[in-house]
């Protein structure tokens, strides 16, 4: 479908020099007596690279609506991630090329939606946040005055955030799957 550059929207998934792109962030500019210009961010849905782009007001963009499908995560196998769907449970495999940085917020078991592109499966689809276990941190500093003081931490998918000082192993910790930080303490703990 082709749209406007000013119809752009985060989110969306568009067909840019040969590649499919997502969009990560858009800016509508208007400098002055100028034309207006739409400032994008794009991450590559191949590559994973971010990149940004201009487009002028009246340029037009091919957008590319993808199929999802809920589908379980099970397992690893070498550079393989293997998706079984959950309503047929046919199963197919993914690279870790083609999950980029999502294979980091992967669990086994855990439901997510898998992107097809003509039929074909592309991607991932995270949920805005993930729950995951801190399996190796430094021990917090007892008595530490500095409150907003960090330390690395590794999850249980081999991610490393930096945390704050009171997170200890064991700790089930809620990451922004966008910015791979930590934004809280998991619920229940």
């Amino acid at each position: 479908m082709i749209i406007s550059a000013t119809q752009l929207r985060a989110g969306m998934v568009l067909m840019h020099k040969d590649e499919l792109h997502r969009v990560m962030n858009v800016t509508h500019v208007t400098p002055g007596n100028w034309r207006g210009m739409v400032q994008t961010k794009m991450r590559s849905m191949r590559s994973g690279n971010s990149t940004e782009h201009r487009f002028r007001s009246e340029d037009k963009v091919e957008r590319v609506t993808l199929e999802q499908h809920e589908m379980e995560f099970l397992y690893t196998d070498g550079d393989q991630f293997h998706f079984m769907n959950t309503e047929t449970f046919e199963q197919i495999g993914l690279s870790s090329d083609d999950l980029g940085e999502a294979q980091k917020f992967l669990l086994p078991n855990s439901k997510v939606n898998v992107e097809f592109h003509d039929s074909k499966p592309i991607g991932v689809s995270l949920p805005k946040s993930v729950d995951l276990t801190v399996t190796e941190t430094a021990p917090g500093l007892r008595g530490a005055t500095v409150t907003n003081a960090l330390k690395p931490a590794t999850l249980e998918t081999g991610l490393v955030v930096q945390v704050p000082n009171f997170i200890d192993v064991g700790d089930v910790i809620r990451i922004d799957t966008e910015t791979a930080a930590y934004v809280s303490r998991a619920k229940g703990d």
